[in-house]
């Protein structure tokens, strides 16, 4: 133990207000020990009470009316009372950096010798399966000292967010970078609504390719077709050659073409299966840790295929008291919340009910299962097909929910889909042309029966 920075830690703690109150959230009384942990919790107790710092008299009442002490440690606290009561002057912002550290320190410290304990056998509730998630929590200790954004002192702060470029990962389709308004941003789940068949999972192979292209690190998950399956898909995306004629290439050619990609890009894609319904967002966190430390792989976007399938990591499936509503809500928080510890935007699918594959004009009241994941999501769209989209080569998109635009502006448009490889690509203009916007403009007449019973001075 450091008794120096312990003893640094409790007089700023006793005689700095300002550090007091950033640094006392953040530190436990756990982190001490013997007498120091004591004084700690005396500290606690008091600015619990009154809300402001102790003088020294009234601190060593406090202290000969507790009953925490043994003699030993009372004696040894009046004895370095007056030093922890001497006020010294000490850079602030190095003493907050050396206190985060320490508490750091000591929180792995204790986890470990915690984790010992249960593996041991001698921890009285906990078993080894609890050990991930004690050590998880003891490396995230830090000092968040950002309480709330401040409507007044924060206006400059607020004027640069206004003004400053969001990170996005654009699409190369020209209405998905329109109603996303240049595309993905970091921490954000997008969806697409489809039947089967329609075409998620080629929407998802589709702008996978792309990010790479780009150069970005994209990882995609599968729960229904094997990592093969959708490396093919990916293939005849990329290669530009169509599905049925990928088993005609030759070892050399396949080898050389994709060479040339990997030559384009400084990023790289993963592809991972899963079992049905078997993986959930902890599964997920643990690849991501482990692509990190054994390929030194960090993904900028990921790929779920799809959503559905995956299973929660808070609920049991489906069955019981839990009805399917919470269960796909909780998977879709689930999966928002790794986007969001991981800084990143997600991409996932989901299915629609029976009446929505057959109907031209789905809504969010057709999301098969659940309409908690349409809550959860920040983008939602339909992917549509007909006989006459079919014959043209076609996909309607129609917004179904868009929190950074919006979502009656370019509500429905077409994009060209060419299945044999995996791609999709944007039509000319004049195609948009027959799309119907189905949101209501009142004529001049409406306008004025609407509001002829308003007087205006």
């Amino acid at each position: 133990m450091n008794t120096n920075i312990e003893q640094t830690i409790l007089r700023n703690v006793l005689t700095n207000e300002e550090y007091m109150r950033k640094a006392l959230p953040f530190i436990k009384p756990d982190y001490f020990e013997g007498v120091y942990r004591n004084i700690f919790r005396e500290i606690g107790k008091f600015v619990g009470k009154y809300n402001k710092l102790p003088t020294e008299e009234a601190f060593k009442i406090e202290l000969d009316q507790s009953d925490r002490f043994t003699d030993e440690q009372y004696t040894h606290a009046l004895e370095i009372l007056p030093f922890i009561f001497k006020i010294e002057d000490i850079d602030y912002k190095w003493l907050l950096d050396k206190t985060e550290k320490w508490c750091q320190d000591r929180a792995v410290h204790n986890a470990i010798m915690e984790s010992i304990t249960i593996i041991d056998g001698k921890h009285q509730s906990l078993t080894k399966n609890a050990l991930p998630d004690i050590l998880q929590k003891a490396l995230a200790v830090s000092f968040d000292t950002n309480i709330g954004h401040d409507y007044i002192e924060n206006v400059e702060e607020r004027y640069d967010f206004y003004h400053e470029e969001e990170e996005r990962i654009p699409f190369d389709l020209e209405y998905f970078n329109k109603i996303t308004k240049g595309g993905l941003p970091n921490k954000s789940l997008s969806v697409a609504l489809a039947g089967t068949g329609v075409g998620k999972s080629l929407f998802m192979c589709h702008v996978a390719a792309g990010c790479l292209t780009q150069g970005r690190n994209v990882l995609y998950i599968s729960l229904e077709m094997s990592e093969n399956r959708i490396a093919e898909r990916i293939d005849a995306n990329l290669l530009n050659v169509p599905m049925d004629q990928l088993d005609h290439i030759s070892k050399d050619m396949l080898v050389t073409k994709v060479n040339e990609i990997a030559k384009k890009t400084q990023g790289k894609l993963i592809i991972k299966e899963y079992p049905t319904s078997q993986a959930n967002a902890n599964h997920f966190r643990a690849l991501l840790n482990e692509l990190k430390l054994k390929k030194n792989f960090v993904p900028e976007i990921i790929f779920i295929d799809y959503l559905n399938i995956c299973a929660s990591s808070r609920m049991k499936g489906v069955g019981g008291a839990i009805n399917s509503y919470s269960y796909i809500k909780a998977i879709a928080e689930e999966i928002r919340g790794l986007a969001v510890e991981f800084d990143l935007p997600i991409v996932s699918a989901t299915q629609t009910t029976r009446a929505g594959y057959s109907s031209s004009d789905p809504g969010l009241e057709d999301t098969s299962e659940s309409f908690g994941l349409p809550a959860t999501a920040d983008l939602m769209f339909a992917l549509i097909s007909n006989e006459d989209l079919q014959s043209r080569s076609q996909v309607m998109v129609k917004q179904l929910k868009n929190r950074y635009n919006d979502p009656n502006m370019n509500k429905r448009f077409v994009i060209g889909v060419d299945r044999s490889k995996m791609r999709l690509y944007d039509v000319d203009q004049s195609e948009q042309a027959d799309i119907v916007d189905d949101t209501p403009v009142p004529n001049k007449q409406e306008l004025s029966n609407n509001f002829s019973g308003f007087k205006f001075n």
